[in-house]
């Protein structure tokens, strides 16, 4: 989903909530997905849209209302390329993983 350039934050939150709690948990019941949880897809996004361990670069918690608005629009974009089956969940979960340390 592309936002207009006037749809506020709020709005954009909301869908990041929706995407990441609600729609990406219910496409991986039916994928092959490595993760499940919601906290998972977000990690991932989120990760990926930083280039690196998202709390390195946002301080405050949680995460996506603290995230610069171009941080969370592109983990906004990550993710429903991921829901549209055009982006590799697999390959982004491992370089998350490895950017943490543990693969």
């Amino acid at each position: 989903m592309t936002f207009p350039p006037d749809a506020d934050r709020a709005a954009r939150e909301r869908h990041w909530l929706t995407l990441t709690r609600e729609a990406l948990p219910r496409l991986a019941r039916s994928r092959d997905w490595p993760i499940s949880a919601d906290h998972c897809f977000q990690r991932v996004l989120l990760d990926h849209s930083c280039g690196g361990r998202w709390y390195d670069h946002i301080a405050e918690r949680p995460a996506y209302r603290h995230a610069p608005l171009h941080i969370l629009n592109a983990a906004i974009e990550l993710g429903e390329a991921v829901a549209a089956g055009s982006v590799d969940l697999r390959s982004l979960n491992a370089q998350s993983l490895r950017w943490r340390g543990k693969r």
